[in-house]
């Protein structure tokens, strides 16, 4: 296993030349992001699905019937216990020969099977309240955690100078705003990877199941590597995105159809806006060799259901580098967290 991490954690792919995860290491002077702060992810992450449900139960559900959205879901089929049992155990979409041995057993004509087997599809689609809540709980996180963002990276110099991004990197120190920032967001993914299984199942569960692995890993991935900078900026254009598309979609519930296409057009705009106002390319402001660019995957979302979303450009010279190991971070046999136990890389 120690192995294994020390081939993954290459200090050579993952960090610029002469730089090593000991010189990473927080210190008393300046503060960098640690593999183990991540761990704080998880008891968060259920903090906030816990809270999601108090939120469902007592403020969105009651808002939902203030606005009039429907309570009620689908009409149920009538209870039989033999086309229950075909229905949980072997088909939901019986085909033709099955639908005329039923219509024999039951005496029943094939288009009344057919009826039964299309309401009990649909009984399993969630009402419209239900819906309602789900995109409400989204719309107030990611409008909070997009307004945190805008208070803290408007404070930045990155946010006016995107080649802020990569000046000194990797010797940037980590804000405590920086901090709380990048661990909300990864604990919201992750409750969301965890309740995708009970929440609405949709056609594209497989799609937004990946999309949630792929962001939770850039997130994690970015910071680890110091990569805090770009990754900000990235999560708040997506999060003003998301708040726009979870508001059109609650629209769309309410029934408001001409502000939900406002509000849908205005979600494409976003994405537009967010695909040509990215930070410059890392390659071109500091030697990292191997470094890709990372971001994060555009959402896919879908609300169709089951049955029927000029300055310093180069690292800190090698003198900085001296002091920092001088100082007592080590040398470059540390991992900065991210090889517990393991030798130190040796150079190849």
């Amino acid at each position: 296993m120690a192995g294994i991490l020390a081939w993954f954690w290459n200090e050579r792919f993952w960090l610029p030349h002469n730089v090593t995860w000991a010189d990473l290491q927080s210190t008393e002077e300046a503060s960098f992001p640690q593999a183990e702060d991540l761990y704080l992810a998880f008891p968060l992450a259920f903090c906030i699905f816990m809270i999601r449900l108090l939120f469902e139960r007592f403020i969105a559900k009651p808002c939902a019937l203030g606005l009039k959205v429907q309570a009620n879901g689908p009409q149920k089929a009538q209870p039989n216990a033999i086309l229950e049992k075909v229905f949980t155990a072997i088909t939901k979409h019986p085909d033709e020969k099955r639908l005329e041995g039923l219509s024999k057993q039951l005496d029943w004509d094939v288009r009344s099977i057919q009826r039964w087997f299309r309401q009990r599809r649909n009984q399993e689609k969630p009402s419209t309240l239900t819906k309602f809540c789900e995109s409400m709980w989204r719309f107030t996180f990611y409008l909070y955690i997009f307004t945190y963002g805008v208070r803290f990276l408007k404070k930045t110099p990155w946010l006016w100078n995107t080649r802020q991004c990569w000046n000194g990197y990797p010797y940037q120190p980590l804000m405590p705003d920086l901090h709380y920032y990048y661990i909300a967001e990864l604990s919201f993914y992750w409750s969301l990877m965890f309740s995708q299984f009970i929440d609405i199942k949709r056609k594209d569960f497989g799609i937004m199941f990946t999309h949630h692995i792929i962001t939770v890993t850039l997130i994690t991935f970015s910071y680890v590597t110091n990569l805090t900078r770009v990754g900000t900026l990235t999560l708040c254009l997506h999060d003003a995105a998301d708040v726009v598309l979870e508001a059109a979609k609650m629209a769309n519930y309410c029934k408001c159809q001409k502000l939900s296409d406002l509000l849908f057009l205005t979600f494409a705009i976003v994405f537009i806006v967010i695909s040509t106002s990215f930070p410059p390319n890392a390659k071109y402001l500091i030697p990292l060799p191997n470094l890709q660019l990372k971001t994060v995957t555009k959402d896919d979302r879908s609300d169709i259901e089951s049955s029927s979303d000029e300055e310093e450009t180069v690292p800190r010279s090698k003198t900085l580098h001296s002091t920092i190991t001088t100082n007592g971070t080590g040398g470059a046999n540390g991992t900065n967290g991210y090889l517990t136990g393991s030798t130190c890389l040796e150079e190849h």
